[in-house]
């Protein structure tokens, strides 16, 4: 009678197995075996300084990621969201860190990461040191000024000539500023927010900027100007947007973040970028 009762209850819960959803299982996907070496994580390299790409919050939500060298903060943003996706499609648990812009590639080098998802421009001397994936976001650069500046009413980059025009470290925002004839181009400093801080306390006529990022700056600072070129007026940048930075070595990891990379249609790619910045902080 006892195993009667033991088969019966084993039948049962093998039909309550059976009559779930396929979709209850949806969630869980395993790591491609080529991707056993990441035991299971991907480790994902940012500033959490650069808004809307990627920030930092004190408080958890449903599409922010703990930072997990900085406890009781977290990661938001865009490229906090390709990142999810990415790490969703290989089967892998997202791990964000938290690093210095110009830390990033030799962390990953050293492997202390797996993946910069930075919002990282692909370069002719970046690829001496790492791999690219294919761009997941295009970029244009502007100029950001004070309202009333004598250059205010630029049309071209040119007509920068002798302003004093401030970029980013290791960044194509302060390589191409050398694009200007007879510009004063100052010392790069090593964030995004050191660059708006400068301008606004005027300490430099100028400074560069991803012209998609400049809402956000301007919410912030209702005295800034965003200054657009046409084509052929303004910068000739290096490469045509933000990718997804990968060791040299990780040539499957790099095919797989393409496929998951392919797979994100325009329109949901621009409804990330849009709630992005709706929700970066001022």
């Amino acid at each position: 009678m006892n195993n009667m009762r033991r088969i019966s209850a084993i039948l049962l819960a093998l039909m309550l197995v059976l009559s779930l959803p396929a979709f209850a299982f949806a969630d869980s996907k395993a790591p491609y075996e080529e991707l056993n070496y990441l035991n299971g994580q991907l480790r994902v390299g940012m500033e959490c300084a650069y808004a809307p790409n990627n920030w930092q919050e004190s408080e958890a939500s449903d599409t922010n990621v703990p930072i997990e060298n900085v406890p009781g903060a977290y990661a938001e943003g865009y490229d906090v969201q390709w990142a999810r996706i990415i790490a969703d499609y290989l089967g892998l648990e997202l791990v964000i860190v938290k690093m210095d812009w110009d830390g990033l590639i030799p962390a990953l080098n050293e492997g202390q990461i797996d993946a910069i998802v930075a919002g990282m421009m692909d370069t002719a001397s970046r690829r001496e040191a790492i791999n690219f994936s294919t761009p997941y976001h295009a970029t244009e650069y502007g100029m950001m000024v004070n309202a009333g500046s004598p250059f205010e009413g630029a049309k071209t980059i040119q007509d920068f000539k002798g302003a004093s025009v401030l970029g980013q470290k290791d960044t194509a925002l302060d390589t191409v500023i050398d694009q200007i004839n007879g510009v004063e181009h100052l010392t790069a400093v090593s964030s995004i927010p050191d660059m708006v801080a400068r301008l606004q306390q005027g300490a430099c006529d100028a400074i560069v900027v991803n012209v998609e990022n400049a809402p956000a700056y301007m919410a912030a600072n209702p005295n800034f100007v965003l200054i657009t070129f046409a084509e052929g007026d303004g910068f000739e940048l290096p490469a045509k947007g933000s990718c997804v930075g990968i060791r040299y070595d990780d040539n499957d990891l790099v095919a797989l973040v393409n496929e998951a990379l392919a797979g994100v249609e325009q329109a949901q790619r621009d409804e990330m970028w849009n709630t992005a910045a709706e929700k970066a902080p001022a």
